[in-house]
């Protein structure tokens, strides 16, 4: 673990600068952008895996329309004032080194083994916060551990019994150390999503001669998943009768996880959870209305990453009208389609205070191994340094206050 912060510089400058001939100018030079270290991960990690991360549900379209609607966004320079460029944010009484985070991606570890671990602790060094999902594979208790004050909890529903295994995790988090929990609503139903299903990337997995084939031409990944072990499903298993099994526990996932939460479900967690609360998932304003009535602390304004429903909004089009709506009664976050410094600086222009990434992060694994996340991190921070630098932006507080186009915005009204 002692390379993860190694390319996460304070002198953004020189991280992006390409200078020098070295080791690390040179691979710099190679993965400048996360395209380039897209294309390496690819070649680095089995095909069902890569399929797994860069997949949406359906025709794909929900994640193609987060990109495209991402970059129509165009954002108006100021000059004249040139200033020193700040990119800390406090978040739920936390200071963070700046305004991104890392999303949950359910069982982390089909792309790259070992994930959680290493995005915990790259979040405790880093000082970034990471969301930890509920088939995360490393449980709540280790993610906080490594993680400190910046480890996160997703939280999916399991209404049987009463959601007694809900709050079960709910008291977990709580006991671990969890600063921020975040309830998810966006996945009410299993979507379907093709490029699983034609990998044989099911509860239960049924490996095939092409997936074989595939792990056995990624001795990498093979490397890391010797070193890590098999990913699990590491929070559910005290839940299963004993052994825990990975078929067992993969079945109690199957069989009762359903995702989304009532909003009297939610102000059941408010009630049982003294930290932060979030709600992820939220698409329109008269929800994020609903949230705060509740008493969530937080609204992250996402669309599972286009993994759910393919005829969603991309979520920066609803992201203006959901911040106008939530003013400053919560703290407005956003997820979906980040892929650059750009981007963030795009999301908190358009009203959120701090924004996440999942597949960047996962890229970053899939092409550097464990380094990975502290390389994605340096470079989304150096590319929105220097965009806030181009808009004459010293600060995150100065972003919203530019002019903007946002031909695509919904308008509720």
């Amino acid at each position: 673990m002692g390379n993860l912060g190694r390319s996460f510089s304070p002198h953004a400058q020189a991280w992006g600068a390409g200078s020098g001939t070295g080791p690390e100018a040179r691979l710099r030079r190679r993965l400048s952008t996360l395209d380039d270290i897209e294309r390496r991960a690819r070649r680095r990690i089995p095909r069902f895996a890569f399929d797994f991360l860069e997949g949406g549900t359906g025709n794909d379209l929900n994640t193609l329309r987060n990109r495209q609607a991402l970059d129509a966004v165009q954002l108006v320079p100021r000059y004249g004032m040139p200033a020193p460029v700040r990119t800390e944010v406090e978040l739920f009484g936390i200071n963070c080194a700046m305004p991104i985070g890392i999303s949950p991606v359910g069982v982390d570890g089909i792309v790259w083994p070992g994930a959680t671990r290493i995005f915990a602790a790259a979040a405790g060094k880093l000082r970034i916060p990471y969301i930890a999902g509920t088939l995360a594979t490393a449980s709540i208790e280790e993610v906080a551990e490594l993680a400190g004050p910046y480890g996160w909890f997703q939280l999916y529903g399991l209404p049987a019994d009463d959601h007694s295994v809900t709050f079960d995790l709910v008291r977990r988090a709580g006991a671990a150390g969890v600063h921020v929990l975040a309830a998810t609503l966006d996945a009410p139903v299993r979507s379907k999503r093709p490029r699983d299903l034609r990998n044989g990337l099911v509860v239960p997995f049924r490996p095939t001669a092409k997936t074989i084939f595939d792990v056995a031409s990624s001795p990498l990944w093979l490397l890391a998943l010797a070193r890590a072990g098999t990913p699990a499903f590491r929070n559910m298993e005290r839940y299963v009768e004993k052994p825990a099994t990975l078929a067992k526990t993969a079945g109690f996932v199957q069989s009762q996880i359903k995702g989304t939460f009532s909003w009297d479900s939610v102000k059941r967690i408010r009630d049982a959870w003294s930290g932060a609360l979030v709600v992820k998932g939220v698409l329109h304003p008269a929800d994020a209305e609903q949230a705060i009535a509740v008493g969530v602390d937080g609204i992250l304004v996402s669309n599972h990453g286009g993994r759910q429903l393919d005829a969603a909004p991309a979520a920066i089009d609803v992201l203006p009208a959901i911040a106008a709506t939530v003013g400053t009664r919560a703290t407005v976050l956003f997820d979906s389609g980040i892929r650059s410094g750009l981007d963030v600086a795009r999301a908190i222009t358009l009203g959120a205070r701090g924004t996440f990434a999942g597949r960047a992060f996962l890229l970053g694994l899939g092409a550097l191994g464990e380094r990975g996340a502290g390389y994605v991190a340096g470079l989304l921070k150096e590319e929105l340094e220097t965009a806030m630098g181009q808009l004459g932006a010293p600060s995150l507080d100065a972003l919203p206050q530019l002019t903007f186009r946002h031909r695509d915005a919904f308008d509720f009204t």
